[in-house]
C-alpha cells in the first residue's frame, strides 16, 4: 500500500498558507491597512469553508452520527483531522486481518496492440485510504484556484504598490504559488484517472516534473500580467476579469441548454433539484476559476451523465492557448503604453519579452508532457502535434478566406460562376465523415465518493476470508 504522501502535502500547504495569511493580516492591522487585512482574510476564509464542505460532502458526514467531526469542521480543523485519520488507517494495515477483500480488474497499457487485465485485491483499509486521497485531491484544487490564486495576485499587487517585499508577504506568496501549482498538478492527474479509469495508470517522475514546470510558468506569467495591468489601469482590470470568468462559467451551461439534455439527477440521491443546481453552480464556478489562471485539464460537460468530457480535444486546447497568449500580449502592451514614472526602475521591453518567453516555455513543457511523458499516450486516437498543426492550419484558412483580396467581386465573380463546370455540381460525399468527437463511454461520477483509483467493475469478484466467491456484488470501494 502506498504511503499517503499526497494527503500530507495537501494538508501541509493548507495549514502553512492559512497560518501565513493570519500572521500577515495581523501586520496589516498593526500598520492600519484595514483594506488589505480584510481582503487577505477573505481569500483565506472562503476557500477554507469550501474545503470543509467538500470533505463533509464526500465522506457523507451529514448522514452519519459524527457530531465531533462536524464540530471540528466548523472550527476549520477538518483537513487536519482527516489527515490524522488517514495516517491511523495506514498504520493499522496488516495488524488486523481483513474481514473481506474486493478484487478489482484493470487493464495494463497496451503493448504491441494487446492489453492484459490484472486482478488485484483491495481491503477495507486501502479502500478508506482511496476515499481520503480522492477527497484531498479535490480540496487541493479548490484551495489552489479559489484561495491561493487570488491571494497571490493580491499580495503581488501590494508589493508593486509599496515597492517592497516583506518577509511575511514573501513567505505567503511563495506558499500560495506552490499551492496553485500543486493544485494544477492534482487536476492533471485527476483528469488522467477519470478519462482512463479502466487502465492501470503509472505516472513517472519525469511526467510530474513536466507538469510542475508547465503549470509553474503558465500560472506565474498569468498572475504577473494581471498585476502589471491592474497597477496602471485599475478600473479596466475589472471588466477583463469579469469577462474571463463569465465566459468560462456560462460556457458549460450554454452547451447544456443547447443539447436539450435532461437536468442531471444522478449527483446525489438525497439532494433536491435546488441542491443539485447549487452543486452544479459551484462546480462551474471552480471550472471558471481554474481557467482564469490556466488550462483546466478536467473539462466540465453538464449534459454528460458523469459531468466530465472524457474526449481529448486538441482543438479546444490550441484555441485556448492561442487566445490566452494574445490576451497576455495585449495586456502587456497596454501596460507598456500607460505605465507611469513609477516603473522607471524597470526596463519595460525586456520585462515584456521575458513574460512572453515564460508563457512560451509553459506551452513547450505542455507539448513535451503530452508527446513524451503522458502515461496514456499510447491510447491517444490522434497525435497532439498533428491536432495542433491542423488547428493552426484551419485558423489560417479562416483568416485567408475572410480577407477581401481572396474573394472575387463584381463581374469576375459572375463570370466565374457562369463558366463553372456543370459536372462538378454534385452532392458532396459525406460518407467519410466520422464522429471523432464522440466521448469515451467510460463512466465516472466526479462528485461521488467512488474513488478513481479503483473503478466500478461490473463483473468484479468479492471474496471472503475462506475464499468464497460471489459474482452478484460490485466492487465499489
Amino acid at each position: 500500500m502506498r504511503f499517503p504522501s499526497s494527503i500530507f502535502v495537501s494538508v501541509s500547504l493548507f495549514t502553512a498558507e492559512t497560518t501565513a495569511a493570519l500572521y500577515l493580516s495581523t501586520t496589516y492591522r498593526s500598520a492600519g491597512d484595514q483594506i488589505w487585512q480584510g481582503l487577505t482574510l477573505l481569500f483565506t476564509l472562503i476557500p477554507s469553508v469550501l474545503v470543509q464542505l467538500t470533505l463533509t460532502f464526500i465522506h457523507r458526514d451529514l448522514s452519519r452520527d459524527r457530531p465531533l467531526v462536524l464540530l471540528l469542521h466548523i472550527l476549520q480543523l477538518g483537513p487536519i483531522v482527516r489527515c490524522l485519520e488517514a495516517f491511523c488507517i495506514y498504520g493499522s494495515v496488516g495488524q488486523v486481518e481483513e474481514p473481506y477483500v474486493s478484487i478489482t480488474r484493470k487493464k495494463q497499457m497496451p503493448r504491441e496492440g494487446q492489453s492484459e487485465e490484472v486482478e488485484r485485491q483491495v481491503g477495507q483499509a486501502e479502500g478508506k485510504l482511496f476515499t481520503h486521497r480522492a477527497a484531498f485531491s479535490r480540496t487541493s484544487v479548490i484551495q489552489a484556484f479559489l484561495g491561493s490564486a487570488p491571494q497571490l495576485t493580491l499580495q503581488l499587487y501590494i508589493c508593486v504598490l509599496q515597492q517592497e517585499v516583506s518577509i511575511g508577504r514573501g513567505t505567503l506568496m511563495v506558499i500560495s504559488l506552490l499551492s496553485i501549482v500543486y493544485g494544477a498538478l492534482r487536476c492533471n492527474i485527476l483528469a488522467i484517472k477519470l478519462k482512463y479509469d479502466d487502465y492501470e495508470v503509472d505516472i513517472r517522475p519525469m511526467a510530474y516534473l513536466c507538469i510542475f514546470l508547465w503549470r509553474g510558468f503558465e500560472i506565474a506569467t498569468r498572475v504577473v500580467v494581471l498585476v502589471l495591468f491592474s497597477s496602471v489601469l485599475q478600473l479596466w482590470v475589472l471588466p477583463v476579469v469579469f469577462l474571463n470568468f463569465s465566459v468560462f462559467f456560462f460556457y458549460p451551461w450554454i452547451l447544456f441548454w443547447y443539447s436539450h439534455s435532461p437536468f442531471p439527477e444522478n449527483i446525489e440521491k438525497t439532494l433536491t433539484r435546488v441542491g443539485t443546481t447549487i452543486v452544479l453552480c459551484l462546480l462551474t464556478f471552480l471550472y471558471a476559476g481554474i481557467n482564469m489562471f490556466c488550462w483546466s485539464a478536467v473539462q466540465v460537460k453538464l449534459n454528460d451523465p458523469d459531468l466530465i468530457n472524457k474526449s481529448q480535444n486538441w482543438y479546444r486546447m490550441a484555441v485556448y492557448y492561442m487566445v490566452r497568449f494574445v490576451e497576455n500580449a495585449s495586456l502587456l502592451l497596454l501596460w507598456h503604453m500607460y505605465k507611469t514614472d513609477f516603473y522607471e526602475f524597470i526596463f519595460a521591453p525586456l520585462l515584456v519579452l521575458q513574460l512572453l518567453l515564460a508563457y512560451a516555455m509553459a506551452v513547450f513543457f505542455m507539448l513535451v508532457f503530452y508527446q513524451f511523458c503522458h502515461p496514456c499516450r499510447r491510447l491517444f486516437s490522434s497525435s497532439m502535434t498533428q491536432g495542433l498543426w491542423d488547428c493552426s492550419s484551419f485558423l489560417c484558412v479562416l483568416c485567408t478566406s475572410a480577407s477581401p483580396h481572396s474573394r472575387p467581386t463584381g463581374r469576375a465573380a459572375l463570370e466565374t460562376s457562369v463558366h463553372q463546370d456543370p459536372s462538378n455540381d454534385r452532392v458532396p460525399d459525406t460518407s467519410s465523415d466520422s464522429a471523432d468527437d464522440v466521448p469515451n463511454d467510460t463512466t465516472y461520477d466526479v462528485l461521488n465518493d467512488t474513488i478513481y483509483d479503483v473503478p466500478n467493475v461490473e463483473n468484479s469478484v468479492k471474496g471472503g476470508v475462506n475464499g468464497d466467491v460471489n459474482h452478484s456484488m460490485s466492487c465499489n470501494v
